[in-house]
């Protein structure tokens, strides 16, 4: 019996890597033809341009007073000449509103729209007496979840693209040029949707909501996270997005057609994985009424934002996400091999069927039946100890191929102990992993017992650097001219 088992094991492992190295490969090869073709490209013809399409950024917000503030002076600061903000306050009960409201001199102001998607009531829209606020929007609601708010500011905006984003991240100032540009060079493929890669802000200086310098989160649980996030977005979804299987783009930041979103049928307020569930009901809402469209993700780093630094707001985190795709993958069962869907039905959703969904499962059940050889005295350890040794090397290699990725191209980690920390790190992630297929394991038994609700994680807000006076010394004050001041230092 361990024998078989052993043969099982190693071929799923074979078959699971042997998917990662050809990911890797077509993310190569779509990331070197980006970046050729945008070696280029002049992204202030289209701040100049009076033709670029106008843009609403809809963002919402429950209970964020730390980082409000903050987060809407980024987004009004963006660098784009055609666009509005939308924050949509989705019933905080903290005083997220009363912070907006003060900080943005808002009032209560009529204005006429439909419901055309369905969300919560909306109890006032308002905008700031102040002409410099006046792209901004506020929205007070009651309180119905993300994807109602989103819908809720996609039923009151006017144009024709929308930007989601969650209102606790930081946004790049060229973000929007980059994410509209899809748009302005679609032929005879409508683009409905972009999506960006995200990054991580923990322990990067803040300040004003910006980011005066990027560094390497301190702590190993956020670090981990940057390894994961590094090989998800410019590994994973790269490479789907070259191959027409892309099934999701984050809810951190992303930009969708209006009228496609609103077609079919806006945000889904059954599912906690929104953002997977809007791609693929508008994939399928093209491809079921014949359409030729597009979903395109471009790998510049565009948005930044917290990950949790303890387990049990990453477990939220995570158990999330499983029941999420478990809803999603059951929602759009239809799509599963369905030639119909094209590349999608053949390829993106198998993947995530058998290799997001169903691997973890597997391993699961392989460290129980591990733990059980081990305890009856019948494992294998050659070769077990053997599998374990590719499987971590693998994995390893997986992680040096990321960041030397991120290093090639974008080199947002400036200090080299940075990328060293981060190469440190990679050798520690293997023995993390039962933690995340546990984290897969209980996200499936919320989903078998119907778990709703987001389990909101704690956030630490984002801290600003302080700025610490050093004290001359009595050698340095006697020296001291009249105009001379003590060294101001970070």
């Amino acid at each position: 019996m361990e024998i078989l088992f052993g043969h099982i094991i190693f071929i799923l492992t074979l078959i699971i890597f042997g998917s990662y190295l050809l990911l890797g490969l077509a993310s190569a090869m779509a990331l070197r033809k980006y970046l050729r073709k945008n070696s280029y490209v002049n992204y202030n013809s289209l701040v100049l341009s009076p033709l670029s399409p106008r843009i609403s950024i809809i963002a919402p917000a429950f209970n964020e007073s730390k980082t409000i503030i903050d987060n809407i002076r980024t987004l009004l600061s963006l660098y784009y000449n055609n666009f509005e903000v939308i924050l949509v306050n989705d019933g905080s009960t903290d005083n997220t509103f009363e912070r907006m409201t003060e900080a943005y001199e808002l009032e209560k102001v009529n204005y006429y729209f439909d419901y055309r998607i369905p969300c919560e009531r909306i109890r006032g829209v308002y905008k700031s007496k102040n002409p410099s606020y006046n792209r901004l929007t506020v929205l007070d609601k009651n309180n119905g979840g993300k994807a109602d708010a989103l819908n809720a500011g996609i039923n009151i905006c006017k144009s024709s693209l929308v930007v989601s984003i969650d209102a606790d991240s930081i946004i790049e100032p060229d973000s929007i040029l980059k994410l509209v540009k899809p748009f302005l060079e679609e032929k005879d493929r409508k683009v409905i949707g972009t999506g960006g890669v995200i990054r991580i802000v923990n322990s990067c200086d803040i300040e004003r909501g910006h980011i005066r310098e990027i560094k390497i989160p301190k702590r190993l649980l956020p670090r981990l996270q940057v390894l994961d996030y590094t090989r998800a977005f410019l590994l994973g979804r790269m490479a789907w997005s070259h191959l027409d299987g892309l099934m999701l783009i984050s809810g951190a930041m992303g930009i969708f057609d209006r009228e496609t979103v609103i077609r079919s049928g806006g945000y889904s307020l059954k599912t906690v994985g929104e953002d997977m569930e809007l791609v693929l009901r508008m994939r399928r809402y093209m491809a079921e009424h014949g359409r030729k469209y597009e979903v395109t993700y471009i790998p510049d780093p565009l948005c930044w934002t917290e990950v949790p630094s303890d387990l049990k707001s990453l477990r939220k985190q995570r158990t999330r996400w499983v029941r999420g795709l478990i809803e999603s993958l059951y929602t759009h069962r239809r799509i599963f091999f369905n030639r119909k869907f094209g590349r999608l039905g053949l390829l993106g959703y198998p993947y995530w069927f058998f290799f997001e969904w169903l691997a973890p499962l597997i391993a699961f059940a392989g460290f129980v039946y591990t733990f059980i050889l081990i305890v009856t005295h019948s494992l294998n350890w050659p070769f077990y100890l053997l599998l374990f040794l590719f499987v971590y090397s693998y994995a390893i290699l997986l992680s040096t191929w990321a960041v030397l990725f991120e290093e090639i191209t974008f080199h947002k980690y400036k200090r080299k102990r940075d990328v060293l920390k981060l190469l440190a790190t990679a050798l520690v992630e293997p023995f993390i992993y039962p933690v995340h297929t546990y984290f897969s394991v209980r996200g499936n038994i919320e989903a078998m017992f119907r778990k709703k609700g987001w389990g909101k994680a704690e956030r630490k807000g984002f801290e600003k650097k302080k700025i610490r006076i050093r004290r001359p010394t009595l050698r340095q004050s006697v020296n001291l001219g009249k105009r001379d001041k003590p060294e101001e230092t970070t």
